[in-house]
Order: C-alpha cells, then structure tokens, then sequence
C-alpha cells in the first residue's frame, strides 16, 4: 500500500483505463494531463487505430489533447489487455446497456474483469466506474479477482466510483466534476481518494462500494 501510494503522489504511477468511450477516453486524458503514463485500453480497433493517429471521435476531447498525449508517449491506446500487467491503477469504464427485460446488461464489466483476473498483481488498484445496481462491485468484482489467490484489502484493492460525465457540458467537465469513491475496505477507499485526488478537483469519500453505486442511481433518477 505504501508503495502505490508513494507513486500516486510522486505521479510515478502507470494508470490503465479500460473502455474508451464518452467516459473511458475523457478520463484517460484528465490522468494523463497530470503527469501519469496512461495504457488505454479498448476492443474496438478503429477507435484504438484513430487515437493512434491523434484523432479523437469524442465531442468533449479535442485532437489536439489527444495528439499531444500520444505524441508525448503520456497515453498508448491499444486492444491488448495483456498491457495490465504494466498498470498500478485500473479503472473499468465500458457500458452497461438495459437488456430487454429493463436490466442492466454486466456483460462488459464480466468480461473486462475477467481479463483484469489475468494480470492482477500485488499493489493494483482496480475501480468500477460503470453504472450498475448496488452490490455489483463486491457481490461479482471481488470473488472473481480473489480467484487469482490475492486478497482484497491486503494485495490488492478495490472501489466503486461512479462516472458523472455530461456529455456537451462546457462548465462541468471531469476535472471539476466531485467524485464519489466507496471502497471495499477502508484502505481501498483511502487509495481510491488518493488516486482520483491527483487529478480531479474535489473527491468525496462514502462508507463503501454499495453507497457508492446508489450514489449514481439516484443521481440518475433525479436527471
């Protein structure tokens, strides 16, 4: 622990953010525009193909952000998750539609932590950004990452942090947006804290991963 956080605030530390859309790639920039090494990562080869170019398919991110971060060698998009294996943090942003039957589809955030299993080491923060109902992050992240054979809160932590992005709105960006963090453990959320804290104005902490995921329901509900 005193390790990743020494490299969170030495802004030492490689950042790996999973899903590059209207979340994910906002994200990655903000991470990456405070001095971290930044791995995005995204199954689509066209999006991975056009930010190797230094174009941005996204309203909100310039090109010129974009062209920068790659140039610079500050942020490397690619389809390969073995790249997980270099990364200190891990955020999961990828979609979580509404099946036919009005639920939400997790099949994403499954399969993206699935992959995550594969490359968890000691000392790895992994935070769930995706809207999704409470209980999601300790009822299903957990047990899968606990399957690798490290523990939670001792090798490796883990936190809830709903995304907030309006999409088109100039005032409110993901730098002064507040951020929720629930972790599993206290020192989850403390890690948690620390991370977003480098790069995102005000962070505010809650009790755990279920307060956390409820946050974004009802901030849903009342948009």
């Amino acid at each position: 622990m005193d390790d990743l956080k020494s490299k969170l605030e030495k802004h030492n530390a490689t950042a790996a953010v999973i899903g590059l859309g209207y979340v994910g790639l906002p994200l990655a920039m903000e991470i990456a525009a405070a001095g971290f090494k930044v791995i995005g990562i995204d199954l689509d080869a066209s999006k991975i193909a056009a930010l190797k170019e230094g174009k941005s398919y996204i309203l909100d991110v310039p090109e010129k952000v974009v062209a920068e971060a790659v140039r610079s060698g500050q942020f490397t998009p690619t389809t390969d998750f073995s790249a997980l294996s270099r990364a200190d943090t891990v955020s999961i942003c990828v979609p979580t539609p509404l099946s036919k039957s009005r639920d939400p589809d997790i099949s994403f955030i499954l399969s993206a932590t699935e992959e995550i299993r594969k490359y968890l080491h000691g000392g790895q923060l992994i935070v769930l950004e995706s809207t999704t109902y409470p209980g999601t992050t300790d009822e299903l992240i957990v047990p899968e990452l606990e399957g690798s054979g490290l523990r939670v809160g001792d090798d490796f932590f883990v936190a809830f942090s709903p995304e907030r992005i309006d999409p088109g709105n100039a005032s409110f960006t993901t730098r002064n947006t507040p951020k929720i963090v629930g972790g599993i453990t206290a020192q989850c959320t403390e890690i948690a804290r620390l991370f977003y804290s480098q790069f995102i104005e005000r962070v505010i902490p809650v009790s755990g991963t279920k307060c956390a995921e409820m946050v974004k329901l009802l901030e849903n509900t009342f948009r």
